[in-house]
């Protein structure tokens, strides 16, 4: 599946599961690290864990495994897809880690049009 399948399926796992600032940033045209990068917000670390396992889930229901997990029992949990790294974090490392605003200079994406129905 193509990077942007991937970061729709994940947004949309995300957004049922009632994540908090989903946002997506296209980021290949700065770094070898991933094409893009989506992050989204949870109120609680429950919130976090159950976001992260939601959207491993939606993926490995269409035969898609992340490469690596980092940080299942904390604040912030980042799985990697390869091209498409997905952040989920608890309020207090959003805030503190800005990731959104470290890369700015990347094409912000229309969460809208990522998320299925």
């Amino acid at each position: 599946m193509e990077a942007k399948g991937i970061l729709s399926l994940a947004a949309t796992a995300l957004n049922n599961k009632k994540a908090v600032d989903i946002c997506a940033i296209e980021i290949g045209d700065l770094t070898i690290i991933a094409d893009y990068f989506l992050m989204a917000s949870a109120t609680s670390s429950t919130h976090v864990r159950a976001l992260a396992d939601a959207v491993e889930e939606k993926l490995s229901e269409n035969g898609i495994e992340p490469n690596h997990i980092e940080g299942k029992s904390t604040d912030w949990i980042l799985l990697d897809y390869g091209d498409v790294v997905v952040h989920v974090f608890g309020q207090k490392s959003k805030e503190f880690y800005s990731l959104d605003k470290m890369w700015s200079d990347g094409n912000i994406i229309d969460i809208n049009e990522l998320i299925k129905e």
